[in-house]
């Protein structure tokens, strides 16, 4: 009852003061996560210097930084310096950059394009792609480790070990398997299993790294989980829809490979307009879980509504 009253009594005028601001708060977000991106990563050096070459390569290749984004806001609800949540938010982004560097190669979905340039695989070659993306891994929780990221050890061994949930077997890799071995006979509840796992756990853990950051309750942990699971179901959702309705220029990544190798999404169970119904109904879902956060945050809250009109 309280997720629901929080929703009905946020305020609309904050709410579209917030969606208009949005793209400035991630634009910035993104500049100081790459800043320290700069200083943790490695500059090519020695007979090494080509796999540094490509891990730098991947990383610095765009996007939103969506994950450190939230691990800022979430951590700014708990009064956490933004330098301990941005050292976060770097380690998070090459951990999800070693898995987009994984799944372009041929054995996964064999892509060429990322972000709008060749993926890493194709500008060096497959041996240096695969073991840049171990080495991106490995340096997430290097990061994670530094007491430059948190003075207390038990705080670090709590992001630690939550990212290697997220990240592991019963999680981002869990979801990859699945996702390998996706069927058109796959219903509902295993695509949105699939997602749960595969995209939802990196954002679970952004969202919980806050409160872990902040040393803030288990229910603050809970309620920020919550609200990440329902957002990580919006953010796939579009991403379903762009690979249906958008093309290869505007999202920087080919686009209707999930038809072609006859996978099932919410976009082929529900309709495109099925999808952005649901879409639209678990953003709503995200903004409720937030609960009191919702008003204190209008960049949280106004990231799943901001989502249903991305177009890449």
């Amino acid at each position: 009852m309280g997720n629901m009253d929080a929703t009905k009594d946020f305020n609309k005028a904050s709410l579209k003061a917030s969606l208009a601001a949005l793209p400035q708060a991630i634009a910035a977000s993104a500049t100081a996560v790459d800043s320290v991106l700069e200083t943790v990563l490695p500059r090519p050096h020695g007979p090494q210097g080509r796999v540094q070459e490509a891990m730098r390569y991947a990383t610095f290749a765009g996007g939103k930084r969506l994950r450190p984004f939230l691990v800022l806001h979430s951590a700014r609800l708990f009064g956490v310096d933004d330098a301990h949540s941005l050292r976060v938010g770097s380690a998070i982004e090459v951990l999800h950059t070693y898995s987009l560097v994984h799944d372009d190669l041929p054995c996964m979905d064999d892509d060429d394009l990322r972000r709008g340039r060749p993926t890493t695989h194709i500008a060096f070659d497959e041996m240096t792609a695969v073991l840049a993306g171990d080495a991106l891994l490995t340096i997430a929780f290097e990061i994670l480790a530094d007491a430059k990221t948190h003075p207390d050890a038990d705080v670090r061994i709590a992001l630690i070990a939550r990212l290697a949930e997220a990240s592991g077997h019963d999680g981002m890799i869990g979801g990859q398997v699945i996702d390998m071995l996706a069927e058109e006979s796959f219903g509902l509840e295993d695509v949105i299993n699939l997602q749960r796992l595969k995209t939802g756990q990196l954002f679970e853990f952004s969202c919980e790294a806050g409160p872990i950051l902040g040393k803030a309750s288990a229910e603050d942990r809970a309620r920020l989980r919550a609200y990440a699971r329902e957002m990580g179901v919006v953010f796939q959702i579009t991403d379903d829809l762009l690979d249906v309705t958008s093309t290869a220029e505007k999202t920087g990544k080919a686009v209707g490979k999930d038809a072609d190798m006859g996978k099932a999404t919410l976009v082929t169970l529900l309709g495109v307009e099925g999808a952005r119904a649901e879409a639209e109904r678990r953003a709503k879902a995200a903004i409720a879980a937030l609960g009191e956060h919702a008003e204190r945050s209008p960049e949280l809250s106004g990231l799943p509504l901001f989502l249903l009109d991305r177009e890449s």
